[in-house]
């Protein structure tokens, strides 16, 4: 997982916002949103409440998918990039 910019990153094949909305509706909606997708596409998450910018990243890895990125894209706004690994 990385935190820093130094890596080049996968454009997102898809992209949610989910700023407004806290846990656990955060990761819920994060893993419809990879339930639709295909093997190997990656999902952006955008997201305003902190815990969720540890908590999607951690449930998604715990369903098996991986976690390209989590990174601050804002004073309180977060960037997860995952990729779908699972159906």
């Amino acid at each position: 997982m990385s935190s820093s910019g130094s890596v080049a990153l996968p454009q997102p094949d898809r992209v949610i916002d989910l700023r407004g909305d806290v846990c656990p509706v955060t990761f819920a909606k994060t893993k419809i949103a990879l339930e639709e997708m295909r093997i190997g596409e990656v999902l952006l998450v955008r997201l305003d409440y902190e815990p969720a910018s540890r908590n999607v990243p951690r449930s998604a890895a715990l369903y098996g998918d991986e976690v390209l990125a989590v990174r601050q894209a804002g004073e309180s706004e977060w960037e997860v990039l995952l990729r779908k690994r699972v159906d």
